[in-house]
């Protein structure tokens, strides 16, 4: 019966995890390709800002190419974030069996270590989405089409997971201070201003659960703060992931992690290399964690699983 429990848990925290993940993806997609075009110097567009350069893609291309990519994000952000948010429930119940459930270290690891298992899972579906995104002209037809050509023509199985260790280093801090920054915030509104952000709840401890509103004020905190920190690295990956899109960046794709990064700063400096994006990154990114982690709540809720796991 226990073991019939457990897995009603993981399967409902699978669903609930990639509904989330693709309401967060979807309403920030268009904001995302802009990222994308500027943290990679498009031709196109590197000489344009956040807004300049939405008003251009849709003069260019088309409104509909604001979400160039976004099919292959989907079908990327579901498994990952189920993933993501299943591994966070797992880990965290292994993590206050081992260190005790008050331990910040146990809270901080939990994230990272669900990051890291989500990233090294569907990490060539990020690299297909960012090639997809970053094309102006059409070079691929599609995801299929991307992945054949990136195989064949990239070195097999290493060019979908070209830039795949920035990627994992920048993820390990930036989901360790996400569902960290998360949890404190959500804790320090329920103990110390409740009126203020809580709802009565029938289901959760205490007869309390986070207004919507609190949900979201919480989840782009944690967004701006674990961005803030991984935000380099994040550069780096994608520089590493476009390199083959056009001779002027072939030269990254010869280069590792820290050699990319170090040219990176040589460049361009902190903010217009390292840095690059970032306004649109806090625009983005904000709104994404906030919405991610209000809707995993409300399924949550929704779902019955606020008992948590017993493991």
């Amino acid at each position: 019966m226990g073991q019939e429990k457990d897995l009603d848990f993981i399967l409902k925290s699978l669903l609930a995890g990639g509904v989330a993940g693709m309401c967060s993806k979807s309403a920030v997609a268009p904001l995302d390709r802009i990222k994308i075009l500027l943290q990679a110097h498009n031709a196109h567009y590197s000489h344009l800002g956040v807004f300049s350069g939405i008003r251009e893609v849709v003069r260019k291309e088309s409104l509909l190419a604001l979400y160039k990519g976004n099919g292959a994000q989907m079908v990327r952000v579901f498994p990952y974030a189920a993933t993501q948010f299943t591994s966070f429930e797992l880990y965290s119940q292994m993590f206050r069996n081992l260190l005790g459930s008050q331990s910040h270290l146990g809270k901080l690891l939990s994230g990272s270590c669900a990051g890291a298992t989500a990233v090294a899972l569907t990490y060539p579906l990020d690299t297909i989405r960012a090639r997809l995104a970053f094309q102006v002209a059409q070079r691929y037809s599609g995801i299929l089409h991307a992945a054949t050509s990136i195989f064949k023509e990239e070195g097999g199985v290493r060019g979908l997971y070209r830039g795949f260790l920035p990627t994992l280093c920048g993820m390990i801090p930036y989901a360790g201070f996400s569902f960290y920054c998360f949890e404190m915030f959500k804790l320090f509104s329920m103990k110390y201003i409740p009126e203020l952000t809580c709802t009565p709840s029938s289901r959760n401890t205490g007869g309390l659960a986070l207004s919507i509103p609190a949900k979201l004020m919480c989840g782009g905190f944690a967004g701006a703060v674990a961005q803030s920190i991984s935000y380099p690295l994040d550069v780096t990956r994608r520089r590493m992931q476009l390199a083959m899109m056009s001779p002027e960046t072939y030269k990254f794709g010869r280069l590792g992690m820290v050699q990319t990064l170090v040219l990176i700063y040589r460049e361009h400096g902190v903010y217009s290399g390292l840095y690059r994006g970032m306004s649109i990154n806090y625009l983005r990114a904000m709104p994404m964690v906030a919405v991610s982690f209000s809707v995993y709540e409300l399924m949550k809720q929704s779902l019955n699983l606020d008992t948590g796991l017993k493991l």
